[in-house]
């Protein structure tokens, strides 16, 4: 699979670009853990043009996580428009506008799956950013906004012949949210469409390695995009390649591995975040790590409040020794967080 002028190779892996997520330690270890493809958090196109701090300091990537995607969302074409120069200067390897977020502050003003309600400008606005940038620009969408405007197979087409380099579609219309199942009988219309020459990625539901395979086999995508899944558990990558590799499920992970990675994890954290933010933005991740491990209240509740490296430190070697080789049944699956993902 190729996007532009980036290889991909052979069913590659994407890491859904999600808003509170997937910042710099947390694509960190995405990457080690086989991720082929990542994004940074969206960003708004309208606070970028502005100079806001939270949406510059998202443009910041790192050679070691190439290929890496730049995501924008807006509703104003202008604005798309100068935000993809700045966001160009980063030198990401795509540029990637967010047509699929279903969050109601954002579709509502027309951004992000809001604009689904507006096809014209859609495309417009694809036509428009495609033509101010030499880096390969991608699309995310949905199939529609709602059940009587599943639409996606025709737009994909638009969005294609305005020069876009790949189509990544959620499975879901705006108005499901993130309930109910995904479907993907329409992204494998689209990737079978013979007028489709560009790569259709997958998204939605991917939760393990035999979904991920089956739906590779059964719709033909070039590539999946994972997201939700992610949350505790970035190893999903390694997991699906293994299982892509030989058919055989990877052994889960014991504790005193999670324990491992979520130390790594917590480093870089710091490293790039400082001592306060990085603290703050590991609390999740911790609660995610460790689901599900029995008589786990306490310790849990030690390690999403404490504001002391060292302690944090000694919490997790405390982890350790105390729950060691145990394996967490795999069907207990961290609770999704409340981000615009996937």
């Amino acid at each position: 699979m190729q996007i532009g002028n980036v290889e991909l190779g052979d069913k590659p892996l994407f890491l859904a670009p999600m808003e509170d997520v997937t910042d710099p330690s947390f694509r960190f270890m995405c990457k080690q853990m086989g991720a082929d493809v990542m994004y940074t958090e969206f960003i708004n196109a309208d606070g970028l043009i502005r100079d806001a701090t939270t949406s510059i300091a998202k443009l910041n990537i790192y050679d070691y996580e190439r290929p890496i995607g730049i995501q924008l969302y807006g509703h104003i074409i202008e604005s798309m428009v100068d935000a993809c120069i700045i966001a160009s200067e980063a030198k990401p390897d795509i540029i990637d506008i967010n047509f699929g977020c279903p969050v109601k502050k954002i579709a509502n003003r027309g951004a992000g799956s809001g604009m689904m309600r507006d096809v014209p400008k859609m495309v417009e606005m694809t036509k428009r950013v495609v033509e101010v940038t030499n880096i390969p620009v991608t699309v995310k969408t949905r199939l529609g906004w709602d059940e009587s405007t599943k639409n996606i197979v025709g737009i994909a087409e638009q969005l294609q012949d305005v020069g876009i380099k790949a189509i990544t579609i959620h499975g879901r219309t705006r108005s499901q949210l993130y309930t109910g199942k995904a479907d993907w009988t329409l992204i494998g219309e689209v990737k079978n469409n013979p007028r489709m020459k560009i790569p259709v990625i997958g998204n939605g539901d991917i939760d393990g390695p035999v979904v991920a395979k089956e739906m590779f086999d059964r719709y033909g995508v070039d590539g999946i995009m994972i997201g939700r899944a992610t949350f505790g558990r970035p190893w999903i990558f390694k997991e699906i390649k293994y299982y892509l590799e030989t058919g055989s499920l990877m052994p889960q992970l014991t504790t005193r591995q999670k324990v491992e990675i979520a130390r790594v994890h917590f480093a870089k954290s710091l490293e790039i975040k400082g001592s306060k933010t990085g603290i703050f933005e590991m609390r999740r991740h911790f609660s995610s790590y460790f689901k599900g491990l029995p008589h786990f209240k306490e310790l849990r509740l030690k390690l999403v409040t404490s504001n002391d490296p060292d302690e944090i430190y000694s919490l997790l070697k405390e982890v350790e020794v105390q729950y060691g080789d145990f394996v967490v049944d795999p069907a207990i699956n961290p609770s999704p967080w409340k981000s615009c993902s996937e």
